[in-house]
C-alpha cells in the first residue's frame, strides 16, 4: 500500500484520490479489463486516463522495462516519495496531447484500444525477436529451410490477415504507436507507424540473418544484442571496407581454384562454396585484434584448412603446394600427416591494425570435433601463462561442420567447460560452416534439433545465422561476435549457411544422393561474381580494377608454384603448431640425452611434509575425519616415511619450489575419488571457504592448481592436453577416477597422445594418473584394459629409449618411485606422455610405505626393482623367478612367505612397463640361469600386460627359455563383480605361481 500512496501523493493535484491495491496475482498485459469514465472533459489523470497510468503503473511494478523510460522515470520519482516536480505537469500533458492527438482520451472504449493495441505492438515486437529467424532468407541456394522446417510461425506477420492473431486490423497500419524499450527499430524516434514498425522489424530479423538470443536469461545481454542489431543503418560500410572484402574474397576463391587447376584429381577439401568464412575470420581476427587480443588459437576440420593456412594464418604457399608433391621426403622422424590435417604457429602483424597478432592453428586428425577441447585447453594455459585472467589478450576460434557441430558428443562436452572457473577460456567464436549436408546424409536425417546449433543453448550462447552469399551480412554478424566475445566473456556462434559445391571431397560425386540440390548448385552463381558486379554496379570498384587484383593473386600463386618444385624435403616442424623457444636446440632436437637424479633433499621433504600436515590459514575449522588424516600424516613425516598421497605431495610441492606450475585436474580429485588425497580443505563453519596448503608451502613458488572437472572424460582430457602443449615447464596431470574410465576418452589417447609426435613432431609432457587394481569390485572399475597402450620402441638405454619411444608407462608398487617418476618427467630433457597405473588398495596398505632414504638427494627412478631378499643371495638355488608389476607383488610376497619359499623363489618388479627395460631384466635373468620364469599378473590373460611383455622377454633369453604364464584365464569382463568369484580365482592363481612343479612336462 506505501508505493500506492507514495504515487497518490505525487499526482493527487491532478485529480486522483485513491488507487486499489494491486493483486498480486493480476497480470499488466490482458485485454478484459474494463474502464470507466467520470466525464468527457475530465483531466489528464482523471476517469479513462487515470485508468490508462493505473494500468502503466500496474505493468510498471511488475517490470520496470516493459513502459517508456519517461513512465519509468515518473514512477520511480512517485515510489521514491521525491518532492514535486515542476516540469512534472509538462511531461504529462505531452502524454496527453499523443492521446488527445488520437482522440483516444474521449471515451472508455478508446482509451482500452489504445492500451490493447500498444501491448499488442510490443507482442509483435517481441515475437520477430524470438521467431524471426523462422522466415530469414537463410539457404544461398534457396531449396532449404535452414531450421528443417516450413512452418511459418503465426505470430509474424508474414500476410495482412494475420494483423488478426494481435487483435489489430489493415486500417491500423499507418496508425503511430510508442515503441516500447525493448526495441532499437526506432533509432532515434519513439513512435512509429505499425507499417513500419512490420517493416523493420523484418528487414532486421527476417532477411540474411537470423538471430536467435531470446532464450538468454540476462536482459542486459539481451537489450545489447538487440541494439546491435536492430538500430537503423547499422549495417553500413565504407567503401574501403567493401574494397577490403572483395580482395579477401578474390584470395579465397582463386586459391581455391589454382589447386583445382593444378591438382584436379587430389583431395584436399576445398571451401568452395563457403568462400566468404576467410573473410569472416579475418574480420573477427582484425575485430579482436582491435580490442587488444594479441594471440589467436584456432581449431578446425579438414574443409577448407589449407585455404586458411594461405590466407589467414598466412602459411608459405609454397610450403602448401610442395605437399602436393608425390616426390616429397619427410625430413623428420616419424609418420607424418597428411596436408589437410596439418597446424602451424605464426607471429605476424595485422595489417588491419598494424598490432602484432600471433595465430596458432591446431593440427589435429580426421576425428572430427576431437581437436575443441585440446583448443580451449591450450587457450586456458597461454591465459594463465600471461595472467590473463578475463581473456583480454588470448582467445579461441573454433570451425566446425554441421552435421559433426550437432552430431558429435564432444561439442557438448567443451561448451560445457566453458564457464567452469578452471576451465574457462572467458569465450570462444564458433564458426559453423552449414553445408546443410553431411558426407551424403542430409540434415532431415543427421539431426533432432531445429539448427545444428542448437547445442549452444544449453551456456546462453547467441546463435547468429547468416546467407553465406551475403557478405557484409556476414561481416557485420562477425564483427558483433568479436565484440561479443569481448564485452561479455561468452562463448558466441555464427552460423554460415551455405553450401558444398563439391562432393565430401573432390574425388566424390554427390548426385547419387542430393540431385536436386546438386542441380541447384551447378547453376549457383559464384559470391565472389555476385559482390563483384554489386560493387562494380555502384561504383565501389570498376571491372578493371576486380580484373587487376585476381591477376595480382594468380601471379603470386604461380610464382609460389614455381619456388614449390625446388622443395624436394618435407620439414613436418615447419609445420609445428606448438613451439617451446628455448627449450630445444635450434634443429629442435633435445640439448642433452642425460637425466639428473630425482631425488630431493630431507630438508625439503621434510617442509613439504609438515605444511601437508596442517591448516595453514588462521580460524580454519577442518572435519575431524581430516583431523586424523593430517595428525598421521605430520607422525609420518616424522618417523622419515611417506605413503601415497604424501609421495605426490612432495613430487608436486618441490615442483612448485623450483617455479614449475602444477596443475592437477580430473573427476572429484581434490579430495581424491578414494579419500586419500585432500588438497583442498573446506571450512566446516563457513561455507565456500577452502584452503589449498600446497599454496602456502613458500612466499615465492609456482601456482599449484587442483580442480575437480566435469564429469566428462573426452572432453578434459582432451583440455588437459592442450593445456600441456602450451609449455613444457609445467606438470599438468588428469586423473580417471578409475583407470577404465579412460576408455570414453580413447580418442583423445589414441589421435592425439599415443601419435602426435609420430603425425606432428609436437611433444607433450601430459600425465595420466589410472587408478587400477582387481579388488573385487564393480566389474568395469577394477581394470584398466592395459592392451590399450601399445608402444613402440627400441633396445636402448634408459634416456635415448625414452626418446625414442611414443610415451612411458608405468605401473609403481612404492611410493617412492611414483614421488620418482613425477621428478622424472619434468627434469627430462624432453617431453613423452606419461601413463601411470595408480593403486586403490595400496593407498592405504601397511607395506605400501616408502622411507625418506628412497627419495633424498642422489636417488633415482627405479625401472625394475629386483629381489632382495634371501633368493638374492644364494640365486643358484632359486627354482623359480616370477615376474610381475604392480599391486600383485604384494599378495606374492605375503603367499610366499606363508609357504616358506623365500629362497626356492625371486619375485622382481617391472616398474616401467614401456619402454621395456631390457637391460636390466637380462640381468635379472643371467642371475638366475637355472631357475622357471614366470610372469604373474591379477588381471585376466587377455586384458593384462602378457601379450606385451612376452616376445620382450623372449628376445632378451633369444627364444632359449619359455615364459610362463600365471594369472586369470581370459575373460570377456574386465573383472568379476562378485567378491567371492574373486577371491577364488586370487586363489587358483597364487597356488600355481608357487607350485614350483606347476610347468613340468608342459611345452611352451
Amino acid at each position: 500500500m506505501n508505493h500506492m500512496k507514495l504515487f497518490a501523493a505525487t499526482v493527487k493535484w491532478h485529480g486522483i484520490k485513491t488507487l486499489r491495491k494491486p493483486d498480486i496475482a493480476r497480470r499488466a498485459f490482458f485485454h478484459g479489463q474494463r474502464y470507466v469514465s467520470s466525464g468527457t472533459s475530465e483531466p489528464f489523470l482523471s476517469g479513462s486516463n487515470s485508468n490508462y497510468v493505473e494500468e502503466m503503473y500496474y505493468a510498471w511494478l511488475e517490470n520496470p522495462q516493459s513502459v517508456h523510460k519517461s513512465w519509468d522515470l515518473f514512477f520511480r520519482n512517485a515510489n521514491a516519495g521525491q518532492t514535486y516536480d515542476p516540469h512534472l505537469p509538462d511531461q504529462l500533458e505531452r502524454k496527453a496531447s499523443f492521446l488527445q492527438s488520437h482522440g483516444l482520451a474521449q471515451t472508455p472504449g478508446k482509451a482500452e484500444k489504445l492500451v490493447e493495441d500498444h501491448l499488442a505492438v510490443q507482442s509483435l515486437i517481441r515475437a520477430y525477436q524470438i521467431r524471426g529467424h523462422h522466415v530469414a532468407q537463410l539457404d544461398p541456394l534457396g531449396i532449404l529451410d535452414a531450421d528443417l522446417d516450413s512452418f511459418v510461425p503465426s505470430d509474424l506477420i508474414t500476410t495482412i490477415d494475420k494483423l488478426g492473431f494481435y487483435g489489430l486490423h489493415e486500417s491500423d497500419l499507418d496508425k503511430v504507436f510508442q515503441l516500447p524499450t525493448t526495441t532499437f527499430i526506432g533509432g532515434n524516434e519513439n513512435s512509429l507507424s505499425l507499417r513500419e514498425i512490420i517493416k523493420r522489424l523484418e528487414n532486421t530479423y527476417c532477411q540474411h540473418i537470423g538471430l536467435e538470443f531470446m532464450f538468454i536469461n540476462d536482459v542486459e545481454q539481451c537489450q545489447w544484442i538487440r541494439q546491435k542489431f536492430e538500430t537503423p543503418g547499422v549495417m553500413k560500410f565504407t567503401n574501403e571496407e567493401k574494397r577490403t572484402l572483395l580482395a579477401r574474397l578474390v584470395r579465397s576463391m582463386r586459391f581455391e581454384d589454382f589447386l583445382a587447376r593444378k591438382w584436379s584429381s587430389e583431395k584436399r577439401f576445398g571451401l568452395e562454396g563457403c568462400e566468404v568464412m576467410i573473410p569472416a575470420l579475418k574480420t573477427i581476427i582484425d575485430k579482436s585484434s582491435e580490442m587488444g587480443i594479441e594471440y589467436v588459437i584456432m581449431g578446425m576440420p579438414h574443409r577448407g584448412r589449407l585455404n586458411v593456412l594461405a590466407n589467414v594464418i598466412r602459411k608459405e604457399l609454397e610450403q602448401i603446394f610442395c605437399q602436393f608433391d608425390p616426390k616429397l621426403e619427410a625430413a623428420d622422424e616419424g609418420s607424418g600427416d597428411v596436408k589437410y590435417h596439418l597446424g602451424m604457429y605464426h607471429e605476424r602483424i595485422n595489417r588491419a591494425t598494424n598490432k602484432k597478432i600471433t595465430l596458432s592453428l591446431m593440427a589435429n586428425p580426421s576425428h572430427l570435433e576431437a581437436v575443441d577441447p585440446v583448443v580451449q585447453g591450450k587457450t586456458k594455459a597461454e591465459q594463465f601463462y600471461r595472467g590473463d585472467t578475463a581473456g583480454k589478450k588470448v582467445m579461441s576460434i573454433l570451425l566446425h561442420g554441421d552435421a559433426a557441430f550437432a552430431g558429435q558428443g564432444v561439442v557438448y562436452e567443451t561448451f560445457h567447460l566453458s564457464d567452469l572457473p578452471s576451465y574457462t577460456t572467458n569465450g570462444t567464436i564458433h564458426v559453423v560452416v552449414n553445408n546443410q549436408i553431411g558426407f551424403t546424409t542430409d540434415p532431415r536425417m543427421a539431426r533432432s534439433s531445429p539448427y545444428p546449433t542448437d547445442v549452444a543453448r544449453v551456456v546462453n550462447a547467441p546463435i547468429f545465422h547468416v546467407n553465406a552469399d551475403d557478405p557484409e551480412a556476414v561481416m557485420y554478424v562477425c564483427s558483433v561476435a568479436a565484440e561479443w566475445r569481448n564485452t561479455f566473456n561468452k562463448d558466441v556462434v555464427v552460423d554460415l549457411v551455405c553450401y558444398r559445391r563439391r562432393g565430401h571431397n573432390e574425388m566424390d560425386e554427390p548426385m547419387f544422393t542430393q540431385p536436386l540440390m546438386y542441380k541447384q548448385i551447378h547453376k549457383q552463381v559464384p559470391v565472389l561474381k555476385k559482390y563483384a558486379d554489386k560493387l562494380i554496379a555502384d561504383g565501389t570498384v570498376t571491372l578493371q580494377e576486380f580484373e587487376e587484383e585476381i591477376a595480382k593473386y594468380d601471379r603470386i600463386c604461380e610464382e609460389a608454384y614455381t619456388r614449390s618444385k625446388d622443395n624436394k624435403i618435407l620439414h613436418i616442424k615447419h609445420w609445428l603448431d606448438s613451439p617451446w623457444p628455448g627449450f630445444f636446440n635450434v634443429d629442435g632436437e633435445p640439448k642433452s640425452m642425460s637425466c639428473p637424479p630425482t631425488g630431493i633433499s630431507e630438508d625439503l621433504l621434510t617442509h613439504i611434509g609438515n605444511v601437508a600436515s596442517s591448516v595453514p590459514v588462521k580460524d580454519f575449522k577442518i572435519h575431524a575425519g581430516l583431523s586424523r588424516i593430517l595428525r598421521a600424516r605430520l607422525e609420518m613425516t616424522k618417523n622419515r616415511v611417506v605413503d601415497w598421497a604424501l609421495a605426490e605431495y612432495m613430487a608436486f610441492g618441490s615442483f612448485l619450489k623450483e617455479g614449475i606450475h602444477v596443475r592437477l585436474s580430473g573427476q572429484d580429485v581434490e579430495r581424491g575419488t578414494f579419500s586419500h588425497r585432500h588438497h583442498v580443505l573446506h571450512d566446516q563453519e563457513v561455507d565456500k571457504r577452502t584452503c589449498v596448503p600446497m599454496n602456502h608451502l613458500w612466499e615465492q613458488q609456482a601456482p599449484y592448481t587442483v580442480c575437480n572437472s566435469s564429469l566428462s572424460e573426452y572432453g578434459v582430457l582432451g583440455f588437459e592436453l592442450g593445456f600441456a602443449m602450451a609449455s613444457p615447464n609445467a606438470l599438468v596431470c588428469w586423473e580417471a577416477q578409475f583407470g577404465d574410465f579412460h576408455n570414453t576418452a580413447q580418442c583423445i589417447i589414441d589421435q592425439f597422445i599415443s601419435s602426435g609426435q609420430a603425425k606432428w613432431v609436437r611433444h607433450n609432457g601430459i600425465v595420466l594418473l589410472l587408478p587400477h587394481g582387481m579388488e573385487g569390485m564393480v566389474r568395469a572399475s577394477d581394470s584398466d584394459a592395459h592392451p590399450q597402450f601399445p608402444s613402440k620402441e627400441d633396445k636402448q638405454f634408459e634416456v635415448s629409449q625414452l626418446y625414442e619411444c611414443n610415451w612411458i608407462v608405468v605401473n609403481c608398487s612404492t611410493p617412492a618411485n611414483y614421488f620418482h617418476v613425477l621428478r622424472r618427467q619434468i627434469l627430462l630433457p624432453f617431453r613423452k606422455p606419461l601413463i601411470i597405473l595408480t593403486p586403490k588398495s595400496l593407498l592405504r596398505h601397511p607395506e605400501a610405505k616408502s622411507s625418506f632414504d628412497e627419495m633424498v638427494s642422489g636417488t633415482t627412478f627405479q625401472r625394475v626393482i629386483p629381489e632382495n631378499g634371501l633368493a638374492a643371495q644364494a640365486p643358484h638355488e632359486v627354482k623359480r623367478v616370477i615376474f610381475c608389476t604392480g599391486k600383485v607383488y604384494y599378495d606374492l610376497v605375503k603367499e610366499r612367505k606363508n609357504q616358506d619359499l623365500e629362497k626356492q623363489v625371486a619375485i622382481t618388479r617391472l616398474e616401467q612397463i614401456s619402454p621395456f627395460p631390457f637391460d636390466l631384466l637380462k640381468e635379472e635373468l643371467d642371475k638366475y640361469p637355472g631357475a622357471d620364469l614366470v610372469w604373474c599378473q591379477e588381471e585376466h590373460k587377455n586384458s593384462g600386460y602378457y601379450d606385451y611383455v612376452k616376445p620382450r622377454f623372449r628376445t632378451i633369453v633369444n627364444h632359449t627359455r619359455p615364459i610362463w604364464y600365471v594369472g586369470r584365464e581370459p575373460a570377456a569382463a574386465a573383472a568379476t563383480g562378485n567378491k567371492n568369484t574373486h577371491l577364488v580365482s586370487l586363489r587358483r592363481f597364487l597356488d600355481t605361481a608357487f607350485n614350483l612343479e606347476a610347468f613340468e612336462g608342459k611345452t611352451f
